[in-house]
C-alpha cells in the first residue's frame, strides 16, 4: 500500500499576444519560444512515457489565452515561419563552425532538436491543444482551467460580476475546447480571497490550488497542514503548495536549475554573433534579440557572462538524471516521515510554471521524464496522482476557511499592487462598473450585440494580471502599459457608442479581428449573480 502521493502540477499560461495589424511584434515570440522549448518537449516526454508503458500522472492548467493562441491560424502560420528561420540558422551555424569541434557539435544538437520539433509540429497538424487533449483522454494528463484572462481576482472582489466573468468564461472556453467541464482551477497567481469559493462552486469546479500559507493559516488550523486538502464550506477543495519541493526546483540559488552543468539562459548568439551575419535572424529593425541558440553553460557562481564555459548536452542530461533521482529520494523520505506523523497518506503538491521546464531551465523536460521513469521503477513509497483522483479516493477531509494569499512576493497582493502599477486599478474598476451597467442592455440589433460582446472581451483583456506583473518586474514595461491603455480605450469607445446607439461598424470589425479571443462570449455573463 502506498505511503503517500505526489502531485506534479504545471501552470501553462501566456498573456494573449496577437497582432494581425503588424508584420512583426517581438512579444509574439513569447508563444513561439514556449512552443519550441516547453510545450513540444513536454509532449515528446509524454509520448515517450506512453510508448514505454509508464502510466504517468501529471496535471496542467492550460489557460484560455494560451489555448486561444495555440489554436489561432495566424499565430500557427507565424510560428511555422519562426521555426523555419531557427532551422535555417542552426544549419548555417554547423557550416559556420566547421573548424570548432565543440561549437559544431552544439550546432548539430540544435539542428536535430529543431528537426524533431518540426516533425512533432507537423505530426500534430499544428494543433498542440489537440495533442495535449489526447493525454487528457488517456487519463495520463489532467487539464484544469484558470481565470479567463488570468485576472487577479482579489483586486476585483468588490465587483463579484467581474470575478464571475473571469471564472465562468474560462469554464465555458474549457468545455468548448476539451469537450467536458473542468474539474479544477489554478487560481491566477494562486491568489485567493475569502468567499471566492462560492463562485467556484457555482461554476461547478471541484477544487482549486493556492499557496501553502493560505492553507496553513486557515480557520480552524488544518490538522495536516499543507499535506492534505481542506474542504471549504461550499464543498470545493483547496490544495496547498508544498514549500520544500518547490524550492528544490524553483530556486536558481539553492535549486537544481543553478547547477554549473546546465545551459546558461542569458548568453545567446543573437547578442554575440557578428552583426552582419546574424542580422537576417534578429528584429526587422536591426535590433538584436535572443534567437534561442545558446552555446554556454552556467559554469560557476563567480565571474560574468563572458567567463562561461561551453555547454555539453550529454553531461547536462547526466546531471538531470541525478537531480531527478535526488528529487525522488527527497520526496520518498518526506512522505515516509509525514505518513508516520499523520497516520495517513499525505499528498505533496508540487506546482510550477510550465515554462520553467524547457524555456528557463532548458533541461527541465528531461528532469520530468527521468522523474516519472524513476518514480515508476525505483521506489514504492509514493504514487503520482491527479488531484481529482485523490479527492475521489479520499472524500473525507477537514472543513476550514482558507486564508487570503497568493504565491507572489511576500505571499499576498503586493507584487500586483504597488507604486509601479497601482495607477491601473481605478481605470479597471471604472470599466468593470460600466460593463456591469452594459450587461443590463438588451441589444437593438446584431451590431449592438457584437459591440456588447466585444466590450466584454476588451475588459477581460485589460484585466490580465500579466500587465501589472510586467510593470513590476521592469521588463517590457512600455508594451504592458500600451496593452492596458489600448484595451481600456477600446472598451470606453464601445461603451460610449453603445450608450449613444451609434456603433462604428468598420472600427468594430477591425477590433474584433485583433482581439478575437472568446468568439462565443455572451456579455450577459456580467449580470448580477
Amino acid at each position: 500500500m502506498t505511503l503517500g502521493y505526489l502531485a506534479l502540477v504545471l501552470h501553462a499560461h501566456l498573456p494573449f499576444v496577437r497582432h494581425p495589424e503588424s508584420d512583426f511584434v517581438l512579444e509574439e515570440e513569447w508563444l513561439f519560444e514556449a512552443i519550441t522549448e516547453t510545450y513540444v518537449p513536454l509532449l515528446q516526454v509524454f509520448e515517450g512515457l506512453k510508448r514505454d508503458g509508464i502510466d504517468f500522472k501529471i496535471t496542467m492548467s492550460m489557460t484560455p489565452p494560451l489555448v486561444s493562441m495555440l489554436r489561432d491560424p495566424l499565430l500557427q502560420q507565424r510560428y511555422d515561419e519562426h521555426l523555419a528561420k531557427l532551422e535555417e540558422l542552426a544549419t548555417l551555424e554547423v557550416e559556420h563552425n566547421l573548424h570548432n569541434e565543440h561549437l559544431r557539435y552544439l550546432a548539430q544538437h540544435y539542428v536535430d532538436e529543431f528537426h524533431e520539433v518540426r516533425q512533432a509540429w507537423e505530426n500534430y497538424d499544428r494543433d498542440l491543444v489537440g495533442a495535449f487533449k489526447k493525454f487528457l483522454d488517456s487519463g495520463n494528463l489532467e487539464i484544469i482551467t484558470c481565470g479567463a484572462t488570468h485576472g487577479y481576482l482579489p483586486l476585483m472582489k468588490m465587483y463579484p460580476q467581474a470575478v464571475w466573468a473571469q471564472i465562468q468564461v474560462a469554464c465555458e472556453h474549457y468545455e468548448q475546447n476539451f469537450g467536458r467541464p473542468p474539474k479544477g482551477i489554478w487560481l491566477p497567481e494562486c491568489a485567493y480571497y475569502e468567499g471566492l469559493e462560492r463562485q467556484l462552486a457555482d461554476a461547478g469546479l471541484r477544487y482549486f490550488l493556492m499557496d501553502g500559507h493560505g492553507l496553513l493559516y486557515a480557520r480552524p488550523r488544518p490538522k495536516f497542514g499543507a499535506y492534505a486538502p481542506i474542504f471549504t464550506e461550499t464543498g470545493v477543495a483547496a490544495f496547498g503548495r508544498d514549500h520544500e519541493s518547490s524550492q528544490q526546483v524553483w530556486s536558481s540559488e539553492v535549486g537544481y536549475p543553478g547547477a554549473p552543468e546546465y545551459r546558461e539562459f542569458y548568453k545567446d548568439i543573437g547578442w554575440e554573433s557578428d552583426y552582419e551575419y546574424i542580422k537576417p535572424y534578429i528584429m526587422p529593425n536591426g535590433q538584436r534579440k535572443n534567437v534561442g541558440i545558446k552555446y554556454h553553460k552556467i559554469t560557476g557562481r563567480g565571474g560574468g557572462l563572458s567567463d562561461k564555459a561551453l555547454y555539453d548536452p550529454y553531461w547536462a542530461r547526466e546531471k538531470t538524471a541525478e537531480h531527478a533521482g535526488n528529487f525522488m529520494f527527497n520526496r520518498s523520505e518526506q512522505i515516509h516521515k509525514l505518513n508516520g506523523i499523520m497516520g495517513r497518506p499525505p499528498i505533496v503538491v508540487s506546482p510550477y510554471d510550465a515554462e520553467l521546464f524547457g524555456h528557463w531551465w532548458y533541461e527541465g523536460p528531461w528532469f520530468i521524464d527521468y522523474l516519472f521513469r524513476k518514480s515508476w521503477y525505483d521506489q514504492g513509497v509514493y504514487t503520482m496522482t491527479h488531484l481529482a483522483d485523490y479527492l475521489r479516493e479520499h472524500p473525507n477531509q477537514q472543513v476550514a476557511r482558507p486564508s487570503q494569499s497568493s504565491w507572489g512576493y511576500k505571499g499576498f497582493h503586493e507584487y500586483w499592487l504597488n507604486e509601479t502599477n497601482t495607477w491601473i486599478y481605478p481605470h479597471l474598476h471604472k470599466a468593470a462598473e460600466r460593463m456591469i451597467e452594459l450587461a443590463h442592455i438588451e441589444p437593438a440589433d446584431d451590431l449592438q450585440w457584437q459591440a456588447l460582446n466585444q466590450a466584454a472581451r476588451e475588459l477581460l483583456l485589460a484585466q490580465s494580471s500579466d500587465w501589472a506583473f510586467i510593470m513590476r518586474t521592469g521588463t517590457m514595461v512600455p508594451y504592458a502599459v500600451r496593452r492596458t491603455r489600448s484595451h481600456l480605450s477600446r472598451f470606453h469607445k464601445l461603451y460610449d457608442e453603445i450608450k449613444q446607439g451609434k456603433v462604428d461598424a468598420g472600427w468594430l470589425e477591425k477590433v474584433q479581428a485583433m482581439d478575437n479571443i472568446f468568439p462565443e462570449i455572451n456579455y450577459r455573463v456580467y449580470r448580477p449573480i
